[in-house]
């Protein structure tokens, strides 16, 4: 039976009419949209202790501390935030008025487009709640990326978000995948990424991070998740902003474990080739998700517990881990420029050359198009596209860029690649780690 899907004032409304559910909103940039959805729905004065919006630098060191980083928008100051309202909500309504309550402490911190639209739109929003009265907190936290090119829609965005949220926690909690799947409700398809959640605490007790996360990419909600070797997901952003940064890819149910020896001659390359220091390099694994969504774009539980899982095993190898949805080498590429990287190496076998400069794959009226649109997007000064080569079985050959046979219309443009080192074969590859494809 398909979910109803309420009207964001009827959540909010819904909220303000259960007497058990009492809180605060804290909130840093965008103004007070958040809390205004639970204004302009009526009976707030049953939901809502305080407002409040430190929007000065001083005022909000002075209230939740200074950031080392000096960084506002981040997942650092929203904890502090939470921390502090609910700290205060326990310490100061205490009487028997409140014994009845459920208390939570809602907060965000985001920047919204700036008048020269210059910046990128992004913010943190979270709810600490009790799930029981008098009972432990919880608490739910989640990274946005706002894409309307209008600060007033995504400030609007930001209010339905919030309470989408709100609503969530309460009434979703126990279901993981409704609760995120909710979070979008009554928002415009486009106007907003959500690129990480992170959940804690007995109501949560027994969630999985890494399907959680997995689901976002399989709503759509994101591209892509980040798993440190611990299995903790990370703030993409955060983990690759200016960094030196290779990737491996791998495909969907790959039975055996990535070719580390190849790739590890690669990240050496990638090293040795662009002078990339090793404290600001991140190695990723890469597993596609985005081939099973082709197919299906209702992704199974049993899909998404073979995503988490296969991430657990690579991650226990001690590599960082990213799932994503980037059907082909160019989309992956320019999701990582986004982050401003320094250097970019993608690492991928020479076959799938083989598929790319192969004009028989492709509508042959469509194909110089289709192979340059996949040029300009794969290749910039600081990417580039580092190839280890296959066993050839039929004729017991070794394949590298330097033999690969690809199509008359596409060879000049490939020839041009390889001559100016945008596209790398691994060297000094010991023949005994290559296999066949």
């Amino acid at each position: 039976m398909a979910r109803e899907i309420f009207e964001t004032k009827r959540k909010a409304l819904k909220i303000n009419l259960d007497a058990a559910i009492y809180g605060t909103f804290a909130e840093i940039g965008a103004g007070q949209e958040v809390a205004r959805n639970f204004f302009e729905a009526g009976a707030a004065s049953g939901t809502i202790a305080k407002t409040m919006s430190a929007y000065d630098m001083a005022f909000s060191d002075a209230i939740y501390g200074a950031e080392e980083s000096g960084r506002y928008v981040s997942r650092e100051r929203l904890t502090k935030m939470l921390s502090h309202e609910f700290s205060l909500l326990t310490e100061r309504l205490h009487t028997e008025k409140y014994e009845n309550k459920r208390f939570f402490a809602f907060a965000d911190t985001v920047t919204t487009l700036n008048f020269t639209k210059t910046n990128e739109p992004h913010g943190w929003l979270g709810i600490r709640f009790q799930h029981e009265i008098d009972g432990p907190t919880n608490d739910i936290v989640i990274h946005v990326r706002l894409l309307d090119s209008d600060n007033r829609l995504q400030s609007k965005v930001l209010g339905i978000l919030g309470v989408n949220l709100v609503f969530a926690a309460y009434y979703y909690s126990q279901d993981p995948q409704v609760m995120i799947e909710s979070l979008v409700d009554n928002l415009s398809v486009g106007s907003v990424e959500i690129d990480l959640v992170k959940v804690s605490g007995p109501v949560f007790e027994n969630a999985n991070e890494r399907l959680l996360n997995l689901y976002l990419i399989a709503k759509g909600f994101a591209n892509a998740a980040i798993f440190r070797p611990d299995g903790k997901a990370a703030q993409i952003k955060d983990f690759l902003y200016k960094k030196d940064i290779i990737v491996l890819r791998t495909k969907y149910r790959q039975k055996s474990l990535p070719n580390f020896d190849l790739f590890n001659l690669a990240v050496e390359q990638f090293r040795k080739n662009t002078g990339a220091d090793p404290e600001n390099t991140v190695v990723l694994i890469e597993v596609l998700m985005g081939n099973v969504l082709d197919e299906d774009l209702d992704l199974t539980g049993e899909d998404l517990q073979y995503f988490a899982q296969r991430a657990e095993e690579l991650c226990s190898t001690g590599n960082n881990i990213m799932v994503s949805n980037f059907r082909r080498n160019n989309h992956l590429a320019e999701f990582v420029k986004t982050f401003k990287p320094r250097n970019v190496g993608i690492a991928t076998n020479v076959s799938n050359l083989r598929n790319i400069f192969n004009s028989d794959n492709y509508n042959k009226e469509n194909y110089t198009n289709e192979l340059l649109s996949y040029i300009s997007g794969m290749f910039s000064k600081n990417v580039k596209l580092y190839a280890y080569p296959y066993l050839n079985k039929k004729e017991n050959k070794i394949v590298t860029t330097k033999n690969l046979k690809v199509s008359d219309e596409a060879k000049p443009l490939y020839d041009f690649l390889i001559q100016n080192h945008y596209i790398i074969d691994i060297e000094n590859y010991d023949e005994k780690y290559v296999k066949t494809v």
